[in-house]
Parts: structure tokens; C-alpha cells; sequence
């Protein structure tokens, strides 16, 4: 099968601030209530994008979403007309407030997992929006996110967008950044490999949020129909250190594994379950140790 691989970023709103509003992401604290710049940030993204573009690889954008989200001000009681709503909630809940105005969605990494046709059992492009009920402010994400999946990827035929996992801590899901596929080929049958952080029932004690549960990441391979698919736990001293998602410590790109020793609670579990999943080709690992690489370096650089 010939397949292209095609990159996707989110188009930075101009309510784009510092807010702080996301637990166990260390660099989301360390710039909370610092003055942003969203036309410095838009312009930005937009030079990627295009630098991406420039290097052929074909380079898909998401619309910003509709912020500050006047109609979830609404639903918490607010009323008036929409500057009253935000004044009001601004005096009232500015927490509720900052939420609303979050330009989280530009994060694209979050906004859905996606399996890719020759992976699925219908021979379909898969997508699922992430729930991310783990933070407020993004939870507020996937209805939007879906949207404009439906409008990017309207042929049914060769397209699935179905909708979010349902909005519970049970369920909790993250999307792409706690997903990687391996392949020797992206038109040929991979390897996904899901990486969870906690149980849904089990009790979590850890000083930040573990936000992918192994259930929602069994979930997903079940409703794409995924082959070859690994579930691995994501190690809880990566957590604890401020890995918030596991892109942040592991990436992978056709059959190359690229990781932090401290990525996964059992490494070579990991490896061995995605040896015996691939098929077709061998995977390379690349694990770098946390004593030529500490782990709080490795997430301070994100």
C-alpha cells in the first residue's frame, strides 16, 4: 500500500496566555502569569508548519477554537450578553474564566489518536478526539476537535471520526502523545504502541496526575481495530518528575524506538512485547540512560 505520513498542528488563538492551568506539566507552572504574545505565537507555529511543509511532508492545519467558550460560561450560570458573561466571570471564578480563554487546543499532539488504514480491520483511517478530562480547560476540547475532523476527513469510506471516549476519570485519555507507531513502511502493518499511566480503579498517590488509563488505551485499540497493539505503563518515577505525557521522555518514527531509560515502568517487557508485535521488521531501540541524560533534563527541555 502506498501511504503518505502528514503532520497536523493547531493554529494558536489569540486568547493564547500563561495561565498555569495544567498539573504535573512543569513548564506550564514555571510560566504561569507571564505576559504571552499570540501574534509572536501564531506566526511561529505558522513558520514551522511551513518549514515542514518545505521538507515534503504534507502538513494539515486545525482551525483555533472558538475561546474565550462563551457557552460553557453560560452552562455555570453566567448570563448576559457575551461581554458581561466574561466579565462576570472573570470577578466571579477566574479560574472558570482562564479555562474558557485557554488556547490549549494548539497543542495537536492531544487532540486525537489516530490508526492509520493499514493497521485497521476495515481498512479505514481511524480517529478518536481525546476526552482529556484529566484538566479542565482541555476537556472542554474534543467536541470542537471532532468537527473539524469530520470536516477535514468527510469520505466515510476511508474515514472513521468517532467521538470522544466518554468524559470520566475511568476513561481518561490523552490522544496521540501517548501513542507511537512503528513500521518498516507506513503503507505496511506496524506496531502501535499505547502507553497508559494507571489503572481506572486503582488507587493514585503520585504528587502529579497519571493521565492515560489503561482501559481508555484498550478502548481505542478496540474501536480502530488496531493491530499490533501494545499497552505499555508508563514508568511512575516519569510521572512523579513532571512527564506529563510520554512523548516527553519517548518518540518513534518507522521502526525506531527513541526513549529515556525511565520511560516505561518495565523496559524490557516493552521491548519484548513490541519485538513479538512487529511484523515484517525488526525494531530498533535507542535508549538513552538517565546517567548521560537525566531525567529532569530530558523534561526541562520540553
Amino acid at each position: 500500500m502506498t501511504a503518505l505520513e502528514a503532520n497536523a498542528d493547531g493554529l494558536i488563538g489569540p486568547t493564547h496566555s500563561y495561565a498555569g492551568l495544567s498539573p504535573g506539566n512543569l513548564a506550564s507552572s514555571r510560566n504561569e502569569g507571564q505576559a504571552s504574545n499570540p501574534r509572536a505565537a501564531v506566526l511561529q507555529g505558522l513558520d514551522k508548519m511551513k518549514r515542514l511543509a518545505d521538507l515534503g511532508l504534507p502538513q494539515f492545519v486545525l482551525p483555533p477554537h472558538e475561546r474565550p467558550n462563551i457557552p460553557f460560561l453560560r452552562s455555570l450560570g453566567f448570563s448576559g450578553t457575551d461581554a458581561q458573561v466574561i466579565e462576570r466571570a472573570w470577578k466571579d471564578a477566574p479560574t472558570f474564566a482562564a479555562a474558557a480563554c485557554s488556547a490549549s487546543p494548539m497543542w495537536a499532539a492531544n487532540a486525537a489518536t489516530v490508526t492509520p488504514s493499514a493497521d485497521s480491520a476495515d481498512g479505514r483511517v481511524h480517529f478518536t478526539p481525546a476526552n482529556l478530562v484529566t484538566n479542565l480547560h482541555r476537556s472542554l476540547e474534543h467536541r470542537q476537535t471532532k468537527r473539524a475532523l469530520d470536516a477535514l476527513f468527510p469520505d466515510t469510506t476511508r474515514f472513521a471520526v468517532h467521538g470522544a471516549l466518554p468524559s470520566v476519570g475511568h476513561l481518561a485519555d490523552e490522544g496521540a502523545a501517548n501513542h507511537v507507531r512503528l513500521c518498516a513502511d507506513h503503507g505496511e502493518q506496524g506496531v502501535n504502541l499505547l502507553v497508559w499511566g494507571r489503572e481506572a480503579w486503582e488507587p493514585w498517590s503520585g504528587p502529579f496526575p497519571a493521565r492515560q488509563t489503561r482501559e481508555a488505551s484498550e478502548a481505542l485499540a478496540r474501536r480502530h481495530g488496531a493491530s499490533g497493539a501494545v499497552l505499555a505503563r508508563q514508568s511512575r518515577a516519569a510521572i512523579a518528575g513532571g512527564t506529563f505525557h510520554n512523548d516527553v521522555v519517548c518518540v518513534g518514527a518507522l521502526e525506531t524506538l527513541f526513549h529515556h531509560e525511565l520511560a516505561f515502568e518495565d523496559t524490557a517487557g516493552t521491548h519484548a512485547a513490541i519485538r513479538a508485535a512487529a511484523q515484517g521488521f525488526e525494531p530498533i531501540f535507542v535508549q538513552v540512560s538517565d546517567a548521560d541524560l537525566p531525567l529532569a533534563d530530558a523534561i526541562s527541555s520540553y
